[in-house]
């Protein structure tokens, strides 16, 4: 039996946990210090983006989770990856799930006027980028080689490509 604790992209925190807490102080926040920014939009405009957008974001998020789960591989990054998802939502982006989610986020934001889920989600990019998905693609690489590089080249990293 082989020792898998490090067959994993040993990332800096479990990524369901920055939309969440993203979520709750920004809701705090906009509690006690609110910018009163998003109450500005017309109200209809507002609930109208803010839910196609968490539609299309928890579409993505679903849609990745069924892919991994039809290919066999786990979805949290504290296990080994078993195989790489090329197909459907991952032919468009290679992190639809943190694309999906901060789309989600986004949505929720708009649609309920939190302005601070919108400033602390673009706080934490930068983390989900370098501590997270940087990581995942190293050790993607490390683990399968040519066939990941591949699809890296065919496949953007979200939806457009630097």
């Amino acid at each position: 039996m082989t020792d898998s604790s490090h067959d994993t992209p040993n990332v800096v925190i479990f990524p369901p946990l920055i939309p969440l807490s993203v979520l709750v102080a920004g809701i705090v926040l906009n509690l006690f210090r609110p910018l009163r920014l998003l109450t500005h939009v017309l109200f209809l405009g507002r609930i109208v983006v803010g839910a196609i957008a968490f539609v299309a974001g928890l579409g993505m998020v679903i849609g990745a989770n069924r892919i991994f789960r039809r290919i066999g591989t786990h979805t949290r990054p504290s296990q080994p990856t078993l195989a790489v998802a090329t197909t459907g939502i991952f032919t468009w982006t290679r992190n639809p799930m943190y694309v999906g989610g901060s789309l989600a986020l986004l949505g929720i934001a708009i649609g309920f006027a939190l302005d601070w889920v919108i400033l602390l989600l673009a706080a934490c990019l930068p983390l989900v980028h370098y501590g997270i998905i940087l990581r995942e693609e190293r050790y993607l690489e490390r683990k399968f080689g040519d066939e990941y590089r591949r699809y890296q080249m065919k496949v953007p990293r979200y939806w457009w490509r630097f």
